[in-house]
């Protein structure tokens, strides 16, 4: 299976049964709201979303490979976990930087938003922040 392939499951069964091992030990990542060196927090963070958020799900929109970069288009959603259980989404991109060895070394995410719009979601803004395409 081809690391696209391998993406592609992982957008698709998000946050659950991810393919650590796609990225390097050392990986850098990148989002508005994180920044950090490591597969193990990588994976740390991702456990978090799975454990305290509700039915959390990433529907890829576009995923391309230019040489050792991938780039992808999502919208991720998910119910937070409060007492009246607000929806909220995320549309973003990210860009994967590959190393010599084919593993994820770079990883930064973009968000079509501010994280005041992700924000505001909780008390009843809008049910998406950014747009999907």
């Amino acid at each position: 299976m081809s690391i696209l392939d391998q993406l592609r499951a992982d957008y698709a069964q998000f946050p659950k049964n991810q393919s650590y091992d796609l990225y390097a030990e050392d990986v850098f990542f990148k989002d508005p709201l994180n920044q950090f060196r490591g597969v193990q927090r990588y994976r740390e963070m991702i456990g978090f979303m799975e454990t305290y958020f509700l039915e959390v799900s990433m529907e890829l929109h576009q995923m391309e490979q230019v040489h050792q970069t991938i780039h992808t288009r999502w919208t991720l959603r998910w119910q937070a976990p409060l007492p009246w259980r607000p929806q909220m989404a995320i549309s973003g991109t990210s860009q994967l930087q590959l190393n010599d060895q084919g593993l994820i070394c770079t990883h930064i995410d973009a968000w079509d938003c501010s994280r005041w719009a992700v924000l505001r979601q909780l008390f009843g803004g809008s049910t998406q922040a950014g747009n999907p395409l």
